[in-house]
């Protein structure tokens, strides 16, 4: 077993479901098993390391059957192979020469139903894993390795890999939800055949016990903020304390306080202050502190935390805090409850009354961008970004919303909620994802584009402060408030009857957009960012040395 598993070959007793002739339907746990085979990264001569053995006629399986498991192997870009149980060795032959020999080994995965064809293939020299043993926890029987669900299929592979390849890889276990999952495999991310850094990618589930999978791996990385029920928010400053996590995610905390030498990627309370959009604003005004040799500085938005949009005193705090319309409104809750993301633009201090944001909120600053975002990921050591389309500069959003008396614009992330706006939703909003070329870049040599004008290495020195301040290891932010593609800075020029909150004009002109100030705003931060903007032969090997430096890191300091 020199290079691991070489292909898997899964008999069709394995993912077809029983059933009156007629009937086709996979079964338990088997689309759970291909989402996981189909990108498993285990080398050989076709797209796909997984094949399906149907059985040739004459056989026990009706025609619709045998179309169907072909119909299911077309969908996850599997092979198909004929077995004949009466001669196994032809349909050996017949797959070890179509996949390459790269000194690897051929797994079959049989139903343990399926007597005969156990017992011809107990003189074959391929790795058998036998399904449907209860209580056998991944053990053995003459030769062959049990399982009771196919859930345990991808750790069995898992350890076959470890098994041939020593001690020189590093077993990493994910957790996330399906969806997000999906995104992150189909990109070559999580692997079950070793990266070139000795990373094996084996998938976390809620169907078996917690603690035993844990004991199989030595990093541990998830998305916890997929896992949150709710949060209690009766203490507006606390409520962090009161995150309710699924029953499974909780098991998830309890195994991995029994399991301290396992690296966690990255710890609970380190992702805590990603949720808590107050909490960012705080450690944002640190980064000031950076701009000391720079003609321009980076930091956060000017920012106000309200408990109560009626409070009397309201007009004031938002001029001391530096406020000025338009103003976005967030709930300081970042993620986990259903109105996270239910946000607004407000014109007119007026509008406060019975602004429909989730309370405690946070005000920030609306700075002027030219419409432009960049999109920064941070991966261990190395940083890219993205370029993407955004809203609109303050005097156009207000154009816009003078037919609808400048009301407050409300929206949910990238959609709208205040349906007479529908040609800002049409010109601004659903045009964000839009990404142009030279998307991305990395910034460690700390080059500046011609074309935007960003100053990246005041924006790679903010990112490895926040690296250390946050002590994450995959994080992201946002920068706005930079030049324009001609390289001027002129301050947006808006309408004095929406230029102050009360009927004073600010002085100094405090009440303008900042645009022409030169500063790099980083308006959001988040938390294992999916990254998909930069290519990925470049983002996914930044990606996986990230994860390697942190868990060799956490082993050296634990030998310290």
């Amino acid at each position: 077993m020199g290079g691991g598993v070489r292909g898997i070959l899964v008999d069709s007793s394995v993912v077809l479901a029983a059933g009156e002739d007629g009937e086709a339907s996979l079964t338990s746990g088997a689309t759970y098993l291909l989402s996981k085979l189909r990108h498993s990264n285990i080398p050989t001569v076709f797209p796909s390391p997984f094949s399906y053995a149907p059985p040739p006629p004459p056989s026990n399986l009706s025609a619709l059957k045998i179309s169907f498991l072909e119909r299911v192997a077309k969908l996850y870009s599997f092979d198909c192979f004929l077995l004949n149980p009466s001669s196994v060795d032809d349909t050996t032959n017949d797959v070890a020469q179509a996949w390459a020999d790269n000194g690897g080994s051929f797994l079959h995965v049989v139903s343990d139903d399926k007597k005969n064809l156990l017992l011809n293939l107990s003189n074959c020299d391929w790795v058998i894993i036998v399904l449907g043993v209860k209580g056998s926890g991944m053990g053995k029987r003459s030769g062959m390795l049990l399982i009771d669900k196919l859930e345990e299929l991808p750790l069995a592979i898992c350890n076959l890999n470890k098994k041939a390849l020593g001690m020189k890889t590093v077993t990493v276990g994910y957790i996330m939800k399906p969806s997000r999952e999906e995104d992150f495999a189909k990109r070559g991310a999580f692997p079950l055949h070793p990266t070139q850094n000795g990373l094996i990618f084996v998938p976390l589930t809620f169907e078996l016990p917690m603690l035993s999978q844990l004991r199989e791996v030595d990093v541990v990385m998830h998305k916890a903020t997929d896992e949150i029920l709710s949060i209690e928010q009766k203490s507006s400053s606390e409520f962090l304390n009161k995150i309710i996590y699924t029953r499974g995610m909780q098991e998830l905390q309890r195994c991995i306080e029994e399991q301290p030498d396992c690296c966690v990627i990255d710890p609970l309370e380190n992702i805590y202050p990603v949720l808590d959009r107050l909490r960012i604003q705080q450690i944002l005004l640190s980064l000031e502190s950076l701009s000391t040799d720079s003609l321009c500085k980076i930091r956060g938005p000017h920012f106000l935390k309200v408990d109560n949009f009626d409070e009397p005193c309201l007009v004031q705090r938002l001029l001391d805090a530096k406020l000025f319309p338009p103003s976005i409104v967030k709930p300081q809750v970042a993620c986990g409850i259903a109105d996270a993301h239910s946000m607004a633009i407000v014109f007119k201090v007026d509008d406060y009354m019975g602004l429909n944001v989730p309370l405690p909120a946070v005000v920030q600053e609306y700075v002027d961008h030219s419409s432009t975002l960049f999109k920064f990921y941070v991966l261990g050591d190395k940083v890219f970004y993205a370029v993407r389309r955004s809203t609109p500069n303050a005097d156009t959003l207000v154009k816009l919303s003078e037919n609808n008396g400048l009301k407050p614009l409300l929206f949910d992330r990238y959609h709208l909620l205040s349906l007479p706006l529908v040609c800002l939703c049409t010109q601004c909003l659903k045009s964000l994802p839009t990404v142009k070329e030279n998307q991305h870049s990395g910034v460690g040599d700390r080059h500046v584009a011609n074309n935007q004008h960003l100053n990246l290495g005041l924006v790679t020195e903010a990112a490895s402060y926040l690296r250390k301040m946050l002590d994450l290891t995959i994080f992201g932010f946002d920068v706005v408030g930079v030049l324009d593609d001609d390289g001027s800075r002129p301050a947006a020029k808006v309408d004095t009857a929406v230029a102050s909150w009360s009927k004073t004009k600010p002085k100094n002109g405090e009440g303008e957009i900042q645009e022409g100030s030169g500063d790099h705003v980083i308006v959001d931060v988040n938390y294992l960012p999916s990254f998909k903007e930069v290519p990925d032969d470049v983002a996914i090997p930044a990606f996986w040395e990230a994860i390697k430096r942190k868990h060799d890191s956490r082993k050296i300091n634990a030998q310290e």
